[in-house]
């Protein structure tokens, strides 16, 4: 097979697979929350997505949105783009499987301005260039098997969008797997490849978050050719911005451990370049670079939140902040105060069904899902259920900062329905237990 056949094979296993689920049981597939929710519960798992497409969104005043058109890639049956319509004059979803377009279309059947369409699984054709404003898509590329595929369509992405047109979009930014993907555990992307396909194609970035994460999200604006370019040589007075005031990422406090989850500050600018990105915006605390994730939009102060993941620091006190254009000074000097990290606390987060995910506690299939963070070695985790030695563990890191793992695994045999002490030790140290509520 050439290329284009190994494409299509792969496109067409996309439509086969995600036809079948779509038959049983659509809202599970794409929510992945709970066997046949109704339609209430379906639509409530879209709200914490809805929040973050609807922040970015807030870059744009409301009345420079006016006529807007926007795009969702992997619409599935419409659970986005029905509360998404209200924001735009148009909205149009694309799918790879016609059966979750069929849904979609009976879902959006009251929703004039909301358009579902059936795509080839790689490319926007029916759409001209220029078209959209607003291109987002979420939980769709994780489960694309190809690299090629995902490359095409962030291609696509940028054809589309009008220039000044945004998009917000989730990858899969996990380390990638040993197996080979398939269409529900795809490939991953990396902020590197992001960030090369961005800056060949004239892209300001405005957020690269979750990197090492299942949920690596991206915003872009599309700006024209040549822009990239213009940028690198683009020269600002030393006093240009100013950084009025740098707290912790997670709070308003004036200071940040030196490692760890809390490792990460929020720069409060004023004066920010508009042209300000990934790119060419860097961060320095005291002797090294820190990694910016988000450059945020302007509030009602005149502000921009520029958030940074600081570096390993050796040092701690009080550290100089430096903000840049590349190489040269933007702003005068602030100062953060760097502290001692605190002590690593292994801890439970959540324990659920393997399958009903909205399940707390409540083991209904037999199979479990456990969330512990500030976990240094997994490999010393032990569980038992009302004393039984719990076997085969599956771990995965699912966020490297907290030390987030989740282990999955099945009950066993011996224990019945009924409630059970779950216990769980690492090492020599022994968690809190948890009370399972076993049905079946």
């Amino acid at each position: 097979m050439d290329d284009s056949e190994v494409s299509g094979h792969i496109r067409e296993n996309m439509r086969e697979d995600w036809n079948a689920r779509a038959r049983e049981d659509a809202g599970y597939y794409v929510a992945f929350g709970r066997r046949q929710q109704n339609d209430a519960d379906f639509l409530a798992t879209a709200t914490e997505v809805i929040n973050i497409l609807e922040f970015e969104l807030g870059r744009v005043p409301l009345p420079q949105r006016s006529g807007w058109k926007a795009l969702e890639i992997g619409c599935g049956p419409g659970r986005l783009m029905r509360p998404m319509s209200r924001h735009f004059a148009e909205i149009h979803g694309v799918d790879v499987s016609d059966e979750m377009i069929a849904l979609a279309r009976e879902r959006l059947r009251d929703t004039p301005n909301a358009h579902p369409h059936v795509t080839d699984g790689a490319t926007l054709a029916e759409f001209p260039d220029e078209t959209f404003d607003f291109v987002y898509s979420y939980a769709v590329f994780q489960h694309v098997p190809s690299r090629e595929i995902i490359a095409a369509y962030m291609r696509e992405t940028h054809r589309v969008l009008k220039t000044g047109g945004w998009a917000r979009l989730h990858f899969n930014g996990m380390p990638a797997r040993t197996t080979s993907p398939d269409t529900w555990a795809g490939v991953s992307t990396t902020t590197g490849e992001i960030l090369e396909f961005t800056q060949l194609q004239d892209i300001q970035v405005l957020a690269l978050e979750g990197a090492g994460t299942q949920y690596l999200w991206t915003t872009w604006r599309k700006q024209p050719r040549g822009w990239q370019a213009q940028q690198d040589e683009r020269q600002f007075p030393a006093d240009t911005s100013r950084i009025r005031r740098v707290t912790n990422a997670q709070s308003s406090e004036p200071g940040a451990p030196s490692r760890g989850r809390y490792a990460s500050i929020s720069l409060w600018v004023e004066n920010l370049p508009a042209d300000a990105g990934l790119h060419h915006l860097r961060v320095q605390v005291g002797d090294s670079l820190g990694t910016i994730t988000s450059i945020g939009p302007l509030t009602k102060d005149g502000l921009q939140q520029v958030s940074v993941v600081l570096p390993e620091l050796e040092a701690t006190g009080l550290l100089p902040v430096e903000l840049r254009w590349r190489d040269a000074p933007l702003a005068p000097l602030a100062t953060l105060r760097v502290i001692p990290p605190g002590p690593s606390v292994p801890r439970i987060c959540s324990v659920t069904d393997g399958t009903n995910l909205v399940a707390d506690k409540r083991i209904e299939t037999r199979q479990v899902k456990m969330i512990l963070e500030e976990v240094a070695r997994p490999h010393e985790i032990e569980a038992t259920v009302s004393g039984i030695p719990v076997g085969d563990r599956e771990f995965l890191c699912t966020h490297p900062k907290p030390q987030r793992y989740e282990v999955d695994f099945r009950l066993p045999e011996e224990i019945g329905p009924g409630r059970h002490e779950l216990q769980v030790s690492i090492g020599r140290r022994k968690l809190a237990p948890v009370m399972l509520e076993v049905t079946a």
